[in-house]
């Protein structure tokens, strides 16, 4: 007969089947994580500790800020002052989003900070206050 042919078991055959519970395991009936319980205390220490070491210590990259950082710092906040972010500032008719962007480098306005990552994992972060920029373009067109 035909209905001897089909399975009623009202699933398609494509479809996973659900995991059984271990007799033994606990469910999560409250639809709490026992994993997400509290965060251990000593992590939040142990991140606090490391950053104020590193500020402490004597850092070991150059105070002199590189082309491509300067060239990222650039393009990122050129982005950001046309999707109309503060200018930090006095604007005396410019209008190019990335010259006013090297008009903040210039007085070392950006709000940025740069990590250095060392080869031993760690990492040195710089503000963009703290670091010399060379004006290489100036060199290049005969300028100061």
């Amino acid at each position: 007969m035909a209905d001897e042919e089909y399975e009623m078991d009202g699933g398609y055959e494509d479809e996973p089947m659900e995991p059984e519970a271990d007799e033994g395991a606990e469910e999560d009936v409250d639809g709490e994580n026992k994993d997400d319980e509290a965060p251990d205390p000593l992590l939040g220490d142990d991140e606090d500790k490391e950053e104020q070491e590193q500020g402490e210590r004597p850092r070991k990259t150059s105070k002199y800020m590189t082309k491509y950082e300067r060239a990222r710092i650039l393009g990122t906040r050129a982005l950001q002052i046309s999707m109309n972010a503060p200018v930090m500032v006095e604007l005396e008719g410019e209008t190019d989003p990335l010259e006013i962007a090297m008009k903040e480098l210039r007085e070392k306005k950006i709000p940025f900070t740069i990590r250095r990552y060392l080869p031993d994992g760690s990492y040195e972060d710089w503000g963009v206050d703290e670091l010399i920029v060379e004006d290489s373009w100036k060199r290049q067109v005969g300028g100061d």
